[in-house]
């Protein structure tokens, strides 16, 4: 690349009162005019700038963020860190976090539309998990998202109980153990999710796993906050789909524990696995070392008794806080559930969210 010096000395001598518009030998003496921008000479004109500038700038030291080409922006996002990502979104120490594949972005647009309504979308950060994702979010709300790599299959990751499906979930303590370990606290949601009320005043206390119970049976208004007896399988029923964790070395713990049930109960045709009956086992493993904390009921209800018990919803009415479309699979399915119920924000809400229109 020559240097300024280089390169204006090698420019042709042009006397300050010379003819301005002899640029071409079409441009007689008698036809002197000004050259519009919009004629074909002066669009070759403004394009020759746009390169000289786009050459010189590096050399000049000057701004170049107007010049950046969509390739430079996608390395950016591609390079883009968990901690780095972490320390931009987070608030007061603490950021919410949800894993996404292409399939579920209207999921997470619906979701963000509630979290807006509460004020705590600004701590909220997108794991993307394939590029599709990550250069998207990152697009309409620059900084919201990260991948980790290596990224999974995307076209298996949204099938529930396929192989990638599971490759897809069992990520998941890994990137939470890694935020704890950064010092925030971290709050998880399954983007079919949607919140009604701030669920932040219900972490009472300063225990270290709060999580919420994934059985439809109703519990008391008062019921215990401690982990409930095991079902028939030895474990709990414990949804891994909304947990809280400060990072306490209890909860680093669960996480480790979730990652070693994972890798000892791999995916297989014969026993199509999912990473919640690992989280169960990790929470019973680990319950006398940990703090655990229950979430109530009412205000956290499962998919199975929030759309299920409409008795049970009108003598409630009023507690409810996050609710999970769970309890039903299939992405049609889940929005018509979610319409019925009024809680498909997409359809008259849109820009309440973040990101938009997708």
């Amino acid at each position: 690349m020559p240097t300024m010096s280089s390169f204006l000395q090698k420019r042709p001598t042009h006397h300050p009162f010379s003819n301005p518009y002899a640029l071409s030998p079409r441009f007689s003496s008698s036809s002197q005019r000004p050259i519009s921008i919009f004629s074909r000479s002066g669009l070759i004109i403004l394009l020759s700038l746009m390169v000289f500038l786009g050459l010189l700038l590096p050399w000049t030291g000057m701004p170049q963020f107007m010049f950046q080409n969509t390739a430079s922006s996608l390395s950016k996002w591609r390079d883009y860190t968990l901690p780095e990502a972490v320390s931009f979104v987070a608030k007061n120490g603490t950021v919410i976090v949800c894993a996404v594949s292409q399939p579920y972005l209207p999921f997470l647009n619906n979701w963000l539309i509630s979290i807006a309504r509460q004020k705590h979308h600004d701590k909220v950060l997108v794991i993307a998990e394939d590029y599709a994702t990550l250069y998207k979010v990152n697009e309409k709300w620059p900084g919201h998202a990260v991948l980790v790599p290596p990224a999974p299959d995307s076209q298996t990751a949204h099938k529930f109980g396929s192989q990638g499906f599971f490759n897809f979930t069992s990520r998941r303590p890994q990137h939470l153990l890694h935020i704890l370990e950064l010092g925030y606290n971290v709050m998880y949601n399954d983007v079919d999710m949607v919140w009604l009320a701030d669920p932040f005043p219900y972490l009472e206390g300063n225990h270290e796993v709060y999580f919420t119970d994934d059985m439809a049976v109703v519990k008391p208004l008062n019921h215990s906050h401690d982990l409930p007896p095991p079902g028939k399988k030895g474990r709990t029923y414990i949804c891994s789909c909304m947990i809280f964790l400060r990072p306490t070395d209890g909860a680093k713990l669960v996480m480790k524990k979730w990652i070693e049930e994972l890798q000892a109960q791999p995916w297989s045709k014969a026993k199509k696995a999912n990473d919640q009956p690992a989280f169960n086992w990790a929470l019973n493993k680990t319950a006398g070392q940990v703090d655990l904390y229950l979430l109530p009921q009412a205000a956290f209800p499962t998919g199975g008794l929030y759309f299920k018990n409409q008795t049970w919803v009108q003598e409630t009415k009023g507690t409810h806080v996050i609710i999970h479309n769970n309890y039903i699979t299939g992405f049609e399915k889940k929005i018509k559930r979610f319409r019925e119920f009024g809680l498909w924000l997409l359809d008259d809400h849109v820009l309440e969210s973040p990101l938009g229109r997708l």
